[in-house]
């Protein structure tokens, strides 16, 4: 049953909301999946922050088309049945999502993505991000690095003077 072109404004104003918001939307083939994978699916995302669309290409192509950053992505890509995944506060998020869910189910294909500059990224660059650790874990050891120092030298103080020469020791010789 065709949408009505209400429903296709509706649908683009939302879809222009949700992209021109996003910092990268990743799109995959998803032929072969069943409702409840693909369920499964939005489930997982869901936790990450990361929205599953599955919408027509061409709304996206419009929708795209009325935000300045993406006047000029390329859209050839956008064939077939396509999921997108969107995120508007992590970059890595959805291809992270989108790569572990096709570890376990073979029908999901990741084709491509474009980030908030308008970039295309091809699939082999997707799943670089997805390898990469998420924002919080960078986070997390960006801090110990920092304090990795000042643990030492409590450490060391708890040791009395004894612990501050073996680790002057330890810090000469490394």
């Amino acid at each position: 049953m065709p949408i009505s072109k209400d429903k296709k404004q509706t649908l683009v104003a939302d879809l222009t909301e949700l992209l021109s918001s996003s910092k990268m939307t990743v799109y995959a083939k998803y032929q072969g999946l069943t409702v409840a994978e693909l369920q499964e699916l939005r489930a997982n995302a869901r936790e990450a922050g990361v929205k599953i669309k599955v919408t027509k290409n061409r709304l996206v192509r419009v929708a795209m088309g009325e935000i300045a950053v993406y006047k000029d992505t390329d859209t050839t890509n956008l064939v077939g049945q396509l999921l997108y995944a969107v995120s508007d506060n992590d970059e890595v998020a959805p291809a992270k999502v989108l790569a572990n869910f096709a570890k376990e189910h073979e029908a999901l294909e990741i084709t491509g993505a474009f980030n908030d500059a308008g970039a295309n990224l091809a699939p082999a660059e997707v799943n670089a991000l997805a390898a990469l650790p998420s924002k919080n874990e960078l986070i997390g050891s960006v801090v110990a690095q920092l304090l990795s120092g000042i643990n030492d030298s409590v450490s060391a103080l708890s040791g009395g003077l004894s612990g501050i020469v073996s680790g002057l020791e330890a810090k000469a010789s490394n």
